[in-house]
């Protein structure tokens, strides 16, 4: 098979996520779904004959755009129809129609979109004082325009920062993060995890140190470091009691979303505490004017493993991809499962379809699934033993319906909407 660059890969990403949110069908719907005219798209991104993320996908990714998921009876072949993106990477930070990355050479930011199936470079900026390595850097949104890089330097002793105006790709600042060192500590985490809170115009940095990179001891509990975002100073550094560590802290958000704020601009982090030898996930939040995780709150007391995703749906709904240690932690492991959160209630309910629990999937990197604020529906990839297929939940109704599936040799890795 030949191999399709990462650009195709994540543009059959976009195409299949697309056909993912346009329109539900009924579980007993055996008719094709008609393509519905929107005014936006799904990039669907799959690794070729195994799975993604820290070097699983030896063969590839590839992407294709689509404009709906919701096709029972459609199964997507990708051989001949994706697009390789070798000078670019599937970890990107995603917003309207664009997509925004360091890029494989490493000397610059990228703007891009992934439009007929290749990828288009729109604008690029090369880089200053501050470097950042490909995949390994976190970010946050101001504004619609005024994007926040962060990211530990190559030798992981200090935090640089640069602010790009994303509508001409200028660099508008750029700095360090003067975080507290830590007695007995001396190496950083990569990225770590950066957030923006509108109510009170705040930026939260969570990160912990380590005593070396390699297999290093890590901190017992991680830092929130709050940033004032015009001047980048930071105003505390609260080493919190409620989890040892954040999950995704490698990668930021660009393979997976751990970070949401409710209605309320409450924040919410997916983190995990060491429990009998096993990651075991938590769901914590920081109030709305608060700094610091609330006491006791736990929204997902349940856990079987760690939380790997987790997708705002609004209302008190939090769309959840997470793990059963019991089956298994490597990435190929039949072992992960979606379910539904209640921050209110901290209760979780299993995906089911027709009355059955939706199986265990394997594949534990990137992002599986996506919401559709405008259709009110999440689109989620599942790999079990038998398929790859896409499920939908209608968040109004609660009800999952079945959608596309792909041909066989191909694994889910990312589904992304973008606007056209």
């Amino acid at each position: 098979m030949k191999k399709l660059s990462f650009l195709h890969s994540a543009m059959a990403a976009l195409m299949l996520a697309a056909a993912f949110t346009s329109c539900s069908k009924d579980d007993n719907d055996s008719q094709p779904a008609e393509e519905p005219t929107t005014p936006y798209h799904y990039d669907l991104t799959v690794s070729i004959g195994n799975h993604g993320g820290m070097g699983q996908d030896k063969q590839g990714h590839l992407t294709m755009s689509l404009t709906a998921l919701n096709d029972v009876l459609k199964t997507v072949d990708f051989e001949g129809q994706g697009s390789e993106i070798s000078d670019y990477t599937m970890e990107a930070i995603c917003k309207g129609k664009y997509m925004y990355q360091v890029p494989v050479s490493a000397d610059r930011f990228s703007k891009l979109q992934f439009k007929n199936n290749k990828i288009e470079v729109v604008q690029e900026q090369k880089f200053k004082d501050n470097t950042y390595s490909p995949r390994n850097y976190t970010h946050a949104w101001i504004n619609d325009n005024t994007l926040v890089i962060m990211a530990s330097d190559g030798d992981n002793k200090e935090i640089i920062w640069t602010k790009l105006n994303t509508d001409n790709m200028t660099i508008i600042g750029e700095g360090k993060l003067a975080v507290p060192a830590k007695e007995g500590y001396t190496v950083l985490t990569t990225s770590g995890l950066l957030t923006y809170r509108k109510s009170d115009n705040k930026l939260f940095y969570f990160y912990y140190w380590k005593t070396q990179k390699r297999k290093g001891v890590v901190e017992p509990n991680f830092h929130i470091a709050v940033v004032d975002p015009e001047t980048m100073a930071v105003e505390k550094d609260i080493t919190n009691s409620e989890g040892e560590q954040m999950q995704g802290s490698a990668y930021g958000e660009l393979l997976q979303n751990t970070i949401f704020f409710d209605n309320d601009d409450n924040l919410y982090l997916s983190a995990f505490n060491e429990v009998d030898g096993k990651n075991i996930g938590r769901l914590l939040r920081i109030k709305n004017g608060e700094t610091n995780f609330e006491a006791g709150y736990n929204a997902f007391p349940n856990a079987k493993g760690k939380l790997l995703t987790v997708q705002y749906l609004g209302g008190s709904k939090v769309l959840a991809y997470s793990g059963d240690a019991a089956e298994g932690t490597n990435i190929g492991s039949m072992a992960y499962y979606y379910s539904i959160i209640d921050i209110n209630t901290k209760t979780s309910t299993r995906l089911a379809y027709n009355g059955t629990d939706i199986p265990y999937s394997s594949g534990s990197f990137s992002q599986r699934s996506v919401y559709n604020s405008k259709e009110n529906k999440a689109y989620f990839g599942v790999n079990t033993s038998n398929e790859q297929a896409i499920y939908i939940y209608d968040v109004a109704t609660e009800k999952v319906t079945k959608g596309l599936s792909l041909a066989n040799g191909y694994y889910f890795d990312l589904i992304r909407v973008f606007e056209d």
